[in-house]
């Protein structure tokens, strides 16, 4: 199992997105780097394609936790 290493560069893609911020919300999605449990658990062994595409559904799904909630009509 790979290890977290903060020394390692950000700009490096295969980069963990851990940022030691872990907190599950009610989806299983962590509220630090927006993974879900499925997805921190699978890190190590997904390829450099599937990781690219875990970390931009991170970025979605943190845009959509950072946009004001509409009331319901």
């Amino acid at each position: 199992m790979a290890l977290f290493d903060p020394s390692r560069p950000k700009t490096d893609p295969l980069q963990s997105p851990c940022v030691r911020n872990c907190c599950l919300d009610e989806q299983d999605v962590c509220l630090g780097c927006g993974r879900t449990l499925a997805e921190i658990r699978a890190w190590s062994s997904l390829s450099e394609r599937e990781r690219q595409q875990v970390l931009t559904l991170c970025e979605e799904r943190k845009r959509q936790r950072e946009r004001p909630r509409q009331p319901p009509p």
